[in-house]
């Protein structure tokens, strides 16, 4: 029986003065507006349709979806404006024209598709002598992926698990530790943590469980896992895994990994009755928190975390994964451990998460690798390459303790300037390069600036809280949730930032 709503959607779908004769115009007169909220509409009936366990509809619209103009359209879109675009195949095509991305809309077919290889590079592993596969899909199979990913995302949110943060729609890192906060701040919570790792996570996956439990067209998707991938002109097949690098592989990992908090209560939050109820039957304080392939566990005490471990190895068994032995271990709240970034620790019974000493570590090798490539080049181009990094790791360290390593941050990133400056001037003495390069504004002294640009004090930085996520909402059905969210914390921030000595003194100058 169709559909009538299907046939309704197909004549809004793509409009009539849309002709293949010139591309150039066509890509240029889309209606972006009208395109998302087509794709939109579509993907939240598929959410509705797998909260009410309907999967033949789920297939009907996923079906309708992938083949639809508009979700083609903003597939390429996605793939041509993100920061890959730049980045070809083995084919070394790129979309970079109005008419090359019109072209690729119309070749987007599912009928006859092949993939081709990846290009396989290996990027550096900070602090390790070991390097990371990176697998780079051409941009046809870029979007193909998107395409497909439009179509399984809404399924992903919906029966995800809800403490899962990593590679999902409108949920951060910041989420995460703002919940393992929850779990970890009060006197009552527990003080063992299992710090987990899995092993080669994306290059492992079971193909099998993922052609047997992934809800999208098998055909393409095994299309996209056997591809294989070419190093040094040689082309090597792929068996297992899915290519770290791929649109849709975040994804597929995500889904693959679902269901761990559901094995862990099974086997330890069950009542009297047989069911699972955490809520009022959890003991043992275990809590399970985890972004993408990294996670912890709270347990009250080793031997509970031992057990949880066990639980998790023959969860990960069956999808042919493996914790790293080396990278997982159990550890007591007052000793302190690292996730995402951050160090979480107990001082006298209170939580500090501060940027922990890895985090740390990176960021002043880059901004050195910066000061020392840069000795011919002038102080206006330093500063805007030195601002970009600040400003991104300390708006991703804001929300915690890190007063003390912005500061710590700062009188390392002076002493490098300055040995930058007096290189630069041999024969010049210390007040004239001074002069030269720093300035005072008011009652700050010693900015490193020009007329135009001022280097960001990563002191300067407010320190302010994430709002804490609901974890029942879903992207998808709460989008005005999610928006409000989101400009409450820029407002939270922004008001923070203007409150600071370092606004009020610069308030005249138009930073970078």
């Amino acid at each position: 029986m169709k559909d009538c709503a299907f046939n309704d959607m197909r004549k809004h779908e793509k409009p009539s003065n849309i002709r293949r004769s010139n591309q150039n115009q066509q890509w240029n007169t889309i209606d972006w507006k009208q395109a998302e909220s087509y794709v939109n509409r579509l993907q939240i009936r598929i959410v509705k349709a797998v909260q009410k366990g309907n999967w033949n509809l789920v297939k009907r619209l996923q079906y309708l979806l992938v083949h639809s103009f508009y979700a083609k359209a903003v597939a390429v879109k996605r793939v041509t404006t993100n920061k890959g675009k730049k980045t070809a195949g083995i084919d070394q095509v790129l979309w970079e024209t109005a008419k090359e991305k019109m072209k690729a809309v119309h070749q987007i077919q599912q009928k006859g598709y092949t993939a081709k290889p990846l290009k396989r590079v290996y990027i550096e592993k900070f602090g390790k002598k070991e390097k990371r596969p990176l697998s780079i899909p051409t941009m046809k199979d870029r979007a193909m992926q998107a395409l497909y990913l439009l179509a399984l995302e809404p399924i992903a949110e919906t029966t995800a698990d809800r403490i899962s943060f990593g590679f999902r729609k409108n949920r951060s890192a910041h989420d995460a530790m703002e919940y393992t906060f929850r779990l970890l701040a009060r006197k009552s919570s527990p003080n063992w943590i299992l710090e987990g790792d899995i092993k080669s996570c994306f290059d492992r996956i079971s193909h099998a469980y993922l052609l047997t439990h992934i809800p999208m067209d098998k055909k393409i998707l095994k299309k996209f896992l056997t591809a294989g991938y070419m190093y040094q002109h040689e082309l090597f097949p792929t068996s297992q895994g899915s290519a770290q690098g791929g649109t849709i592989s975040p994804t597929l990992a995500n889904m693959v990994l679902d269901g761990m908090e559901e094995a862990i209560g099974k086997a330890f939050w069950r009542n009297k009755s047989g069911r699972i109820d955490k809520k009022n039957h959890n003991p043992w304080h275990i809590n399970l928190v985890r972004y993408a392939d990294d996670f912890a566990v709270t347990a009250d005490n080793p031997q509970i975390a031992e057990e949880v471990k066990e639980v998790i190895k023959t969860f990960l068994g069956t999808r042919g994964l493996q914790l790293s032995e080396e990278k997982t271990k159990i550890t007591h709240i007052q000793d302190g451990f690292d996730f995402l970034g951050w160090n979480f620790r107990k001082y006298r019974g209170k939580l500090i998460i501060t940027p922990s000493r890895k985090s740390f570590n990176k960021i002043k090798r880059t901004l050195s690798s910066i000061i020392k490539s840069s000795k011919a080049a002038t102080q206006e181009k330093i500063i805007l390459e030195l601002n970009q990094c600040i400003r991104g790791w300390t708006n991703y360290h804001q929300p915690v303790c890190a007063k003390r390593t912005f500061a710590k941050l700062y009188t390392i990133l002076w002493n490098m300037l300055w040995k930058w400056a007096k290189r630069r001037h041999p024969n010049k003495g210390s007040f004239w390069i001074k002069n030269k390069y720093w300035r005072t504004v008011k009652s700050r002294k010693w900015i490193f600036m020009t007329n135009r640009i001022v280097l960001i004090n990563p002191n300067d930085t407010p320190i302010v809280r994430h709002t804490q996520l609901q974890l029942k909402r879903n992207p998808f059905l709460d989008q005005n949730y999610f928006e409000v969210r989101k400009n409450n914390q820029r407002s939270k921030n922004k008001i923070a930032y203007y409150q600071t000595t370092a606004a009020q003194i610069f308030s005249g100058l138009k930073n970078a």
